[in-house]
């Protein structure tokens, strides 16, 4: 069982590595992008706890066969549970609304000729590459190779003076490059726009074409900037002005010629050959009639309003000519191919592809690479804009990708994607030495018997889990990862995908008969739509007791959650108590990577709480408390554990690790004489009444002897004698 055999520190110190780099540890989720994937060393650690045998650190590396355990995950996003489940062997039940999440991890699943792909990909690559090949090409400023590639185009948004009508560049800084991957930093002119390098940002000195003095700050702040020509304030974006202009300002290119004896990365100005290849795939582009580029309108929403707010209305307008260009012919190459698993592969691919070949990236000044547009899961508008080659480069003598964002880099993820597929491993780590373990006889994907009957069934489904009619105690585990309410705009973020695979694949198939990917009955906490937090209970709850009752007595319903908010956890309890459930255990374990752009610095959790809940079975009477001493002792052992897997964690990562617990307690307290049929404003009540009673998180914080600032050096000490919680380590069942 997951409460007695999950190892929290084991398993904890694996799935933070693994949200490090996490493609390298599972390499099947470069299938396309999904958001906030959980680790999946967390479910397999969950897996194993609860039908594997022995110790979890033992097994965790051996080959295992569940044939005949069947396991459903009604909000499969990206896949994580099934795809852990479905390579142990299991057989997996798929459910999810959004029909992009549906059309991944079917990808994900699929069985595919990796020779055939990887032919067929390359046919496509060299095909546009006899179509566009040349507007990506440039001249090296020093050995003047004109046939040296562009790995990255960099636009500055303008607009015209509201006083004397002058375009004006928005620069908020004019910086292009630090030292960190480059010898110098690299300022632009804001006279000239030549490209300089200097050695000390702060005093950079003079422009060395025209003398000009060098800056770092440029004028549009906040939403205002000043007319260079008449002095003008003028403020930006401008909503009816239509979709901001841009202009070329730098490019970063490769020479394979230099490469061997050059230091750093190669950047210019963009010289006439630069701005005549764009000019030219400009009026290309005007030339043809698309077949494939949408032509929908951006609906309104809480994060697409922001586009709105810049001009955009219609996604074509997200894309610039040559971009536009690229991608139609890629689309055409792709329709044109016969329907099957190759077809859908690079349709995927090129899904998968918008998200580094649009006008939102943004270019790392740091990291010198662009960022695709889904870095801080919204659609951030900067106003230097990103524009990587289509094609992708490939460094001949090293035989590695050079740059990001295009087919070649791709296609490169997806190979590898399905040969994990093929070929699972895990990463161990020994000795401050990273340590690939092949598993053998494990693979993701379908199988069958020579008499073609299935050793392991997937039933994915594209509808709401409360729909799922599922057999009365047919399940023998639920996993999940239920949205977090309000927390990513899945569908709003996907329809940018959606809108583009729509047109491309069959419009009769089943999962593209609608319009976008956005649904009323989503489960995301949605200002526009109106979905607020009694949607986001009631929808819960529907979902929790549809899928309880399929499963079989005393089996586990499994989720992670976490929110920085007490009262978003709230519909989480009420949905447990409404399907009639008990939890039995909140286990914290790294979800999330610190370093990521959306939480860097905002002080948020990377903690979830993998909340275990059983309809009947024993609880350990250990694991009960009543007051915030007795919910400060439980999160003070979470917090031994962790630290023995070597995890530092902040203090909203304490917080949420505090909220599971007020969450199982609540339910645990409140389980005996609960109502589902009671009025829902009531049931919360009910709900925080008992928090309130059980303790705040200023309550529990102040019964925890935790320095926060140094984890790392704490020596963990409960408060007070464990016997004052229960006596007898005896079991107590419900």
């Amino acid at each position: 069982m997951i409460e007695k055999h999950f190892d929290i520190g084991f398993i904890a110190n694996l799935a933070l590595r693994e949200k490090q780099i996490q493609q390298n540890y599972r390499p099947v989720i470069a299938v396309h992008k999904w958001f906030a994937r959980r680790p999946g060393t967390l479910f397999r650690g969950l897996l194993l706890s609860e039908f594997g045998s022995g110790e979890l650190e033992n097994q965790y590396y051996e080959p295992h066969n569940l044939t005949g355990i069947t396991i459903a995950d009604p909000f499969m996003g990206g896949g994580t549970p099934i795809l852990e489940a479905n390579r142990l062997g299991c057989n997996v039940i798929g459910c999810d609304i959004n029909p992009m999440a549906y059309w991944i991890v079917e990808r994900e699943l699929a069985s595919i000729d990796l020779e055939a792909y990887r032919n067929a990909a390359n046919n496509l690559v060299e095909d546009l590459r006899q179509k566009v090949g040349s507007y990506y090409s440039t001249r090296c400023t020093i050995c003047g190779n004109e046939a040296a590639q562009v790995k990255y185009f960099l636009w500055i948004k303008t607009l015209p003076c509201e006083e004397c009508g002058e375009n004006m560049d928005l620069f908020p800084g004019f910086t292009l490059s630090t030292n960190n991957r480059h010898p110098f930093h690299i300022l632009i002119c804001s006279s000239c726009g030549e490209l300089n390098e200097v050695v000390n940002p702060k005093s950079p000195g003079i422009c060395k074409t025209c003398s000009s003095t060098l800056h770092q700050e440029g004028k549009a702040r906040t939403g205002r900037t000043t007319c260079h020509h008449c002095g003008k304030v003028n403020r930006y974006p401008r909503p009816n002005g239509g979709a901001p202009v841009h202009r070329m300002i730098a490019i970063e290119y490769f020479c394979p010629q230099c490469k061997p004896g050059h230091q750093g990365r190669f950047f210019k100005k963009p010289d006439e050959m630069d701005l005549l290849n764009y000019d030219q795939a400009h009026d290309r582009w005007n030339s043809i009639q698309c077949r494939f580029v949408p032509s929908e309108d951006i609906p309104s929403g809480d994060e697409s309003t922001r586009l709105h707010r810049w001009g955009y209305r219609n996604y074509q307008e997200l894309f610039n000519p040559r971009q536009l260009l690229g991608l139609e012919l890629s689309c055409r190459h792709i329709a044109s191919l016969p329907e099957g698993e190759i077809k859908a592969a690079l349709a995927t691919n090129l899904s998968d592809l918008l998200r580094y070949q649009n006008m939102l990236c943004r270019y790392d000044t740091s990291a010198l690479k662009s960022l695709d547009i889904f870095s801080v899961h919204g659609f951030p508008v900067g106003l230097m804009q990103c524009e990587s080659n289509i094609l992708g480069i490939i460094d001949e003598i090293k035989g590695t990708n050079v740059g990001s964002g295009g087919w070649n880099n791709i296609v490169e993820k997806y190979t590898r994607a399905k040969a994990y597929c093929q070929q699972p491993f895990e990463i161990k780590h020994h000795k401050g030495k990273k340590i690939q373990v092949k598993i053998a006889d494990e693979w993701i994907g379908p199988s069958v018997k020579s008499n073609g009957v299935p050793t392991k069934s997937i039933q994915l489904y594209c509808t709401s889990s409360t729909e799922l009619d599922l057999p009365q105690a047919s399940l023998d585990a639920v996993f999940t990862d239920p949205p977090y309410f309000g927390n990513v705009q899945y569908a709003e973020l996907m329809d940018f995908c959606y809108v583009w695979l729509r047109r491309l694949m069959l419009t009769d198939q089943s999962v593209f008969r609608q319009n976008s990917t956005r649904d009323m009955d989503e489960l995301t906490g949605n200002t526009t739509m109106e979905r607020g937090l009694m949607h986001f209970l009631e929808g819960m709850s529907k979902v929790f007791q549809n899928m309880t009752r399929a499963l079989k007595p005393g089996s586990p319903f499994v989720f992670t959650y976490h929110h920085n908010d007490i009262n978003a956890y709230i519909p989480i309890a009420v949905a447990i108590l409404d399907a009639g459930l008990v939890c039995t255990a909140s286990l914290p374990c790294p979800a999330e990577m610190g370093a990521s752009i959306h939480i860097n610095g905002t002080g948020s959790s990377i903690m979830d709480t993998v909340f275990v809940c059983r309809s009947t079975g024993i609880v350990n009477r250990r694991a009960i408390a009543s007051t915030p001493k007795g919910i400060a002792r439980m999160v003070l052992e979470d917090l031994q554990q962790m630290e023995n897997g070597g995890i530092k964690y902040t203090l909203g990562d304490v917080r949420c690790i505090t909220y599971g617990h007020l969450i199982r307690m609540s339910v645990w307290h409140l389980r005996g004489g609960w109502n589902k049929d009671a009025n829902t404003d009531a049931k919360m009540a009910k709900v925080a009444k008992q928090i309130d009673a059980l303790g705040s998180w200023q309550q529990v914080k102040e019964h925890l002897s935790v320095d926060i600032s140094a984890p790392a050096t704490q020596s963990w000490v409960a408060m007070e004698e464990s016997v004052e919680y229960g006596g007898k380590h005896d079991d107590i069942a419900f």
